[in-house]
């Protein structure tokens, strides 16, 4: 999806858990209809290992008729990771890539040294009142995987592993968790998943990954006492296993994390490089049309006005 600008995430309250470095409460931004929470990158955290954009989309209802249509835009320097609880999306890339995504599912799009893709409802979903939710991460690449070839996969949910246990579930997007692995393969250590715990039900977080981070999608979770509603990005203190419940009802949040980045990264609207020199070369070629064209979709959203580049490091 196209950076849009958004107000700065706002930190929470100090709290007991010596577990939990950070709080981020993100604020939401409507975007014609179709309502946005960025949790990263913020002032205090920019990247939760290579996670260095976090965004819920949504909840949002389209009517008949109505719905997404982001048009083609480019990428350099990131992997994006799109993942719904509820819709679907139509992605199509200057790859040749056109398919839909639909909940469960992951579609992993590389840049590498670019690429070019649009986000929209299909012609036949607009046909009735449609609702869309889900999360969108910008995933920062290794410094040598910067510049490589842009690359799209797709992994239906009958791919990613599902893990039951009485009151919990948890679908393993990437990497390990819980004695499984996925089959999404990354050039770098990474790892996100989608946890539902029944009401009272607990589960685990294990210290696999130096940088973990918890996103409240629904419900309240409960840890070492503290209880966090919807909407806030929990980052945890290295080395510590963490226990998490389900307070006062059913709650869902997504887990993401991995090794530290390989050096600070800079962003400028939807270009993220560990070089500020290859961004005013992408800023250049996108506004010279040398990207690759999104096949069937005339349309493209020009380039921002100028605005200096985000430094993406950790704290």
């Amino acid at each position: 999806m196209s950076w849009q600008p958004a107000d700065d995430p706002a930190l929470g309250d100090k709290l007991a858990c010596d577990a939990i470095e950070t709080v981020i409460v993100p604020r939401a931004r409507d975007l014609g209809g179709f309502e946005v929470r960025r949790a990263l990158p913020s002032a205090r955290r920019q990247m939760v290992g290579p996670f260095i954009f976090w965004d819920q989309m949504g909840p949002a209802q389209f009517a008949i008729g109505k719905g997404i249509d982001v048009r083609p835009h480019p990428h350099i320097g990131l992997a994006t990771a799109t993942y719904l609880f509820d819709g679907e999306i139509m992605h199509r890339d200057s790859l040749g890539t056109e398919i839909a995504i639909s909940p469960g599912a992951l579609n992993l799009m590389t840049a590498g040294r670019g690429i070019a893709h649009s986000e929209r409802s299909a012609a036949e979903a607009r046909k009735a009142p449609q609702l869309l939710s889900g999360i969108q991460a910008w995933v920062a690449l290794p410094r040598a995987h910067e510049e490589g070839d842009p690359a799209f996969v797709h992994h239906g949910a009958d791919e990613l592993p599902l893990l039951s246990d009485t009151g919990v579930s948890l679908r393993l997007i990437a990497g390990e968790a819980m004695g499984a692995r996925s089959p999404v393969r990354a050039p770098m250590a990474m790892f996100q998943a989608d946890l539902q715990l029944a009401a009272g039900a607990s589960a685990p977080l294990d210290a696999l990954y130096e940088e973990r981070a918890l996103y409240t999608v629904s419900g309240t979770v409960e840890i070492a006492g503290d209880r966090f509603g919807p909407g806030q990005l929990l980052v945890f203190r290295p080395g510590d296993r963490i226990t998490l419940r389900a307070a006062d009802g059913p709650a869902r949040v997504m887990l993401l994390g991995g090794d530290p980045m390989d050096g600070p990264r800079h962003i400028w609207w939807n270009f993220v490089s560990s070089r500020p020199e290859r961004i005013e070369q992408a800023k250049a070629d996108w506004s010279a049309g040398r990207f690759d064209a999104v096949p069937n979709d005339s349309e493209f959203i020009p380039l921002p006005e100028p605005a200096k580049p985000t430094v993406a490091d950790h704290p």
